[in-house]
């Protein structure tokens, strides 16, 4: 990895108005040429995807929660302060991803940008690798879905209309609270609910599938919000909605619980307290198929909660499923087609 002295200010990207502030520490970036591959293939029962891209390493949403914080420990960093501070950009993104589908052995399956960062950073609006590997997607037709908590996502709305056409795209912002004071207690560098669902909204009108992801669902803290966010989501052209319980591994519970009694002292224990409650009496549940959901009363509530909502507003209804479902497109561009497209 490649130490970038003087990073680049997204702050004064012409899309500032979409990101936000600023954090207030030192960001610093790490550019590396990745050399082995950019499509990461999942084998975890819990996530509803098979191969993911991330092009950045860290996150500078800060997100308390974050269950991605102990990936930065294989790099050598810490999964607190580190993993919001110290940004690793795979600057050869696209390059690797048009050789990879080039190779026989890739079908065409669906890729999902997120799981490990947020592929649209403040820095995006300067590397713009999240929209270069959108184009190879456009350029091969391969399904594309996204997760993120970023307004950015709005700048490309051209490629993920015409992936939709030509493809398939799917856009799901991870929106867990009502209002901008909870969500900054929690995420104190990501892009606001309001604006979230502004871009929603945008991505709708442009002919882009959008859903909603109340992940995470923090019991005590954020379940009462779950049906005024299906109903802010409906109005701003959702079809699809999803929960997810809160997940603490490794080093995340310590840091989620020092966060939360600084920025919440006095719901601290009982939020720390309700987690417990729906999680066998631990802070989490690392085993697959149980790392996604929980057990208990408490939990059956808010799974009870979500469906009654979600199907009286019209989510998740079979008339609407082929808009979300990946079609078998993909084809590999000729020299000679290329000539023609």
């Amino acid at each position: 990895m490649r130490h970038v002295e003087n990073p680049p200010n997204p702050w004064l990207d012409t899309h500032v108005e979409w990101i936000g502030e600023p954090p207030e520490s030192r960001l610093e970036v790490f550019e590396e040429e990745a050399t082995r591959t950019i499509i990461n293939k999942n084998d975890s029962p819990d996530v509803g995807f098979d191969y993911s891209v991330n092009v950045y390493r860290g996150c500078q949403h800060a997100c308390t929660y974050c269950f991605s914080r102990p990936t930065h420990e294989y790099l050598g960093f810490g999964a607190g302060t580190d993993f919001e501070r110290k940004i690793v950009v795979k600057v050869n993104a696209a390059k690797l991803l048009r050789a990879e589908m080039m190779k026989p052995s890739w079908k065409g399956s669906e890729l999902v940008f997120s799981f490990t960062s947020d592929p649209y950073l403040p820095l995006e609006a300067h590397y713009k690798l999240t929209r270069a590997c959108l184009e190879v997607c456009l350029e091969f037709r391969n399904p594309v879905g996204i997760v993120t908590k970023s307004a950015l996502v709005r700048r490309d709305a051209d490629v993920l209309a015409a992936l939709a056409r030509e493809a398939s795209a799917a856009v799901f912002f991870t929106i867990g609270f009502v209002d901008n004071k909870t969500a900054r207690a929690l995420e104190p560098h990501a892009p606001s609910p309001d604006s979230r669902f502004k871009a929603m909204e945008e991505l709708a009108r442009a002919g882009v599938p959008v859903g909603l992801g109340i992940a995470p669902v923090t019991p005590g803290l954020n379940d009462p919000h779950i049906p005024q966010l299906l109903k802010r989501a409906k109005e701003c052209g959702a079809r699809y909605a999803f929960i997810n319980l809160l997940r603490l591994p490794g080093s995340v519970a310590p840091y989620f619980e020092q966060r939360l009694r600084e920025e919440l002292p006095d719901r601290a224990d009982r939020i720390l307290n309700r987690v417990r409650e729906v999680r066998g009496g631990k802070l989490n549940v690392s085993e697959f198929g149980k790392r996604m959901t929980g057990e208990g009363e408490y939990w059956k509530m808010i799974e009870q909660s979500f469906r009654l909502h979600a199907r009286r507003l019209g989510f998740n209804e079979p008339r609407h499923a082929a808009e979300f479902e990946p079609r078998k497109t993909f084809r590999r561009p000729t020299a000679q087609g290329s000539l023609f497209d």
